[in-house]
């Protein structure tokens, strides 16, 4: 398994700049809302960790169609079905891989965009921590929209549909504990406990779905 990270890291940075254009993407959604809400830099500084997360969010779902296209177009895709070890931990390691080349960059951007939109150290430093917490969960999901679009030439857009939907409740918890952090009433504890099951939960899932999802393609 360790070996085949290390593969799948290196095949994801030698296809292009996905976190390139990931954190790109994330910039431009963090200069645009200053824009629109006006130069109040308080308010920007109350909703900033949400613009943050809205943005990385949304940064996520560029990637996913990544997943499993470089396996359609050289048609490994039934190989990597049939091969002997479980698919499920394949695709597991695969979405592992996609996270640290495209999910992580994303949180380490954020301190820089999070000093753009006024947001304080300590939101900052809860953000990045939702995010590491959270970020996972939307790799996992879209692994299984990924796997349900990869007969299609062009599914990416698909992906984005299936995915969306589904990642609301990690967007919701990740900004309610990063408001618990910044506002005394507020939990946070709970909110993050919850924010981190919901990855492990969709790294059961998400890989198990798209692994049944891949053998009824193949077959």
């Amino acid at each position: 398994m360790g070996a085949l990270l290390s593969r799948e890291i290196r095949v994801a940075l030698r296809a292009g700049s996905g976190a390139l254009m990931g954190v790109l993407f994330f910039l431009a959604v963090v200069t645009v809302f200053p824009f629109a809400i006006g130069p109040d830099l308080n308010q920007l500084g109350r909703i900033g960790p949400a613009i943050l997360w809205i943005g990385a969010l949304l940064a996520s779902l560029l990637g996913l169609d990544r997943l499993f296209a470089m396996e359609r177009e050289d048609g490994a895709l039934d190989a990597l079905v049939m091969q002997p070890h479980p698919l499920m931990a394949v695709i597991l390691v695969k979405c592992l891989a996609h996270w640290l080349v495209s999910g992580l960059p994303l949180i380490l951007a954020t301190p820089l965009f999070g000093i753009m939109l006024n947001v304080s150290p300590l939101g900052i430093a809860a953000v990045m921590a939702t995010l590491a917490a959270g970020t996972p969960a939307i790799t996992f999901i879209g692994a299984a929209a990924a796997a349900v679009a990869s007969a299609l030439p062009r599914g990416g857009l698909l992906i984005a549909v299936l995915t969306l939907p589904l990642v609301i409740p990690v967007l919701i918890f990740g900004i309610t504990a990063t408001n618990g952090a910044l506002y005394d009433p507020d939990p946070f504890t709970a909110p993050f406990l919850i924010l981190l099951a919901l990855t492990l939960f969709a790294g059961v899932l998400g890989p198990l779905a798209a692994s049944l999802m891949l053998r009824h393609s193949a077959e």
